[in-house]
């Protein structure tokens, strides 16, 4: 998609790679770098800086909520010009059609998504999922032009144990000369490099600097993570200073209000202002991911696609204009891409719960001595703990103990019907009401966390109402619900709508007194069974150490 036109913009061009910066006007024609003039004398350009523009290195654009073409509106706000994307989530709700269907709306819009193949769907065996896509699909999607890398291999006991479904995926990849990206929380030493040895170039999921060094040494690339929900930033940005050619940002899983705050801009204006190199940022933000993943992103050379943004300075990086293919997408803090008309695609098979079927009788509890398993739920982390805590018994049942923060948590199957997965959840905060969501990573059935269970079967009801979506119950008079009718993760409408509407659901939920600076992000990464330590699937209360259900599980 180029622009048939010829103009020019100039300012201080900031060339990158050359750790240079000088007075330029940038020639265009027909989406395409045509030339770039340098001047003399500064006088003779705008008091602004021109620059390439930023790449989400790893983003599953599902999680804000919006479809590709209204997460590109927003987006481009930000300076941000394209992403890597892993449809992962969508994919494990309706398969390879939920691929198909992010690529083709994500074409209707001019930004720059590049797709990969979903290496994990189902993600485990321990939950249940809308699809499934074994290795000849991810071969034949690999084939597809639309699609550069292999998404991020969550299943690293399987490389490790060089399980054959796995490795086909990964030679796949490598047979097209696309990158794989790696997924390996907490994996150090010589299972670390087992894992990069066998083909996997990227890790998001470092929480730590020591983790990350150890990774980096094996030869891997680190993708520094802040998200709406997993904030990584602060514990490994000193990384892009020390290795500045092996480093990339990306937000991972970003709600749509945290979009509309900013996005990979925000990264940067931190960087700086910690003293960090400003081409070593601007490096991880804009040139690595280019060159990794060897993406169809011009990086304001001659010849070069003509995608380039405007940034007042180079420590707010406040964008006041962004260029796709020769196209002015956003200036001075507006979209200018248009609204698009969307379809729907779901899979969404699940009748109403009642209070009856969230009871969890004493016999079914895995305790001991008066003791059971909570999950605890951490700020700004997908890792959970794994607590013993003493349980509350009445009339024969495990019950709430709000006053301790010991709230009920279940998983809802929604592709079919089947009892109901619950277990005890710490660090929610909710003093009233419940919160319920069909955004629950990787197999999105929904998830909900209450006080009691009259509230948690409101809020999941809500959910099911809409076919998919987030909600908030405290009584009958105060809920709210915000459907998701793609997938039951998206909304086809106005993106800064769908922020608004979002901001006022999770305001509600901390009215109800949640902590959380993201409930329902956290909530989503509850039933995350990939992430150590506890989590709750459809099928049962997991833990994610052993790989195994938690005995007597309270399903």
């Amino acid at each position: 998609m180029y622009q048939n036109t010829t103009f020019s913009v100039s300012g201080q061009l900031v060339d990158i790679r050359k750790k240079q910066i000088y007075p330029a006007t940038v020639q265009v024609k027909d989406g395409l770098i045509s030339a770039i003039e340098k001047h003399e004398d500064n006088n003779e350009v705008p008091d602004r800086f021109i620059l390439p523009g930023f790449i989400d290195s790893h983003v599953h654009i599902e999680s804000s909520m919006l479809i590709p073409s209204e997460f590109a509106r927003l987006a481009v706000v930000h300076g941000t010009v394209g992403t890597v994307s892993d449809p992962h989530e969508i994919a494990n709700v309706c398969g390879v059609a939920g691929v198909d269907y992010m690529i083709e709306n994500g074409k209707k819009v001019p930004f720059k998504f590049n797709f990969g193949a979903p290496s994990c769907v189902p993600a485990t065996v321990f939950e249940t999922a809308g699809a499934a896509i074994d290795s000849s699909a991810v071969a034949a999607l690999l084939q597809r032009p639309e699609i550069v890398y292999l998404s991020e291999m969550m299943n690293f006991p399987g490389v490790l144990m060089k399980d054959p479904e796995v490795m086909k995926k990964i030679a796949a990849s490598h047979k097209m000369g696309k990158p794989v990206d790696g997924h390996a929380p907490g994996l150090r030493g010589e299972q670390a490099k087992q894992y990069i040895e066998a083909g996997i170039s990227t890790d998001h999921e470092c929480f730590t600097l020591d983790e990350a060094i150890d990774k980096l040494q094996h030869g891997m690339k680190i993708i520094i993570r802040e998200g709406s929900a997993a904030r990584n930033f602060e514990a490994l940005i000193e990384l892009v200073e020390d290795h500045p050619n092996h480093t990339l940002f990306c937000s991972d899983d970003k709600h749509p209000d945290s979009l509309v705050a900013g996005h990979i801009n925000e990264l940067c204006a931190r960087a700086v202002a910690k003293g960090i190199d400003v081409f070593h940022v601007l490096k991880a933000a804009c040139v690595n991911p280019v060159l990794h993943y060897r993406l169809p992103i011009g990086l304001l050379q001659e010849t070069d696609p003509a995608d380039f943004i405007v940034v007042k300075d180079l420590s707010t990086f406040e964008v006041l204009e962004t260029y796709i293919n020769g196209i002015l997408v956003a200036k001075n803090g507006k979209t200018l891409i248009e609204k698009v008309d969307a379809t729907i695609i779901n899979q969404f098979d699940c009748k109403p719960v009642s209070s009856n079927d969230l009871i969890i009788p004493e016999t079914s509890s895995p305790s001991s001595g008066g003791f059971i398993p909570v999950m605890e739920a951490l700020e700004g982390q997908l890792i959970t703990n794994k607590l013993s805590l003493p349980g509350t018994l009445m009339n024969g049942q495990w019950t709430t103990n709000a006053n301790d923060d010991i709230l009920k948590m279940v998983v809802v199957n929604r592709y079919h019907q089947a009892p109901v997965a619950k277990c005890f959840i710490k660090n929610i905060g909710l003093k009233k009401g419940a919160i319920a969501s069909s955004v629950a990573h990787d197999s999105h059935n929904i998830v909900a966390v209450g006080v009691d269970d009259e509230s948690l079967a409101a809020a999941i009801n809500l959910v099911i109402k809409e076919q998919g979506g987030v909600s908030c119950y405290a009584t009958a008079d105060e809920q709210q619900v915000l459907g998701l009718p793609v997938a039951g993760l998206m909304s086809t409408e106005d993106g800064y709508k769908v922020a608004e509407a979002y901001t006022n659901i999770d305001h509600m939920a901390k009215e109800m007194g949640s902590t959380l600076q993201a409930p329902f992000m956290t909530l989503s990464f509850m039933a995350l069974l990939v992430i150590p330590h506890l989590k709750l699937s459809d099928k049962g209360l997991f833990d994610g150490d052993r790989f195994e259900f938690v005995s007597g599980t309270m399903a």
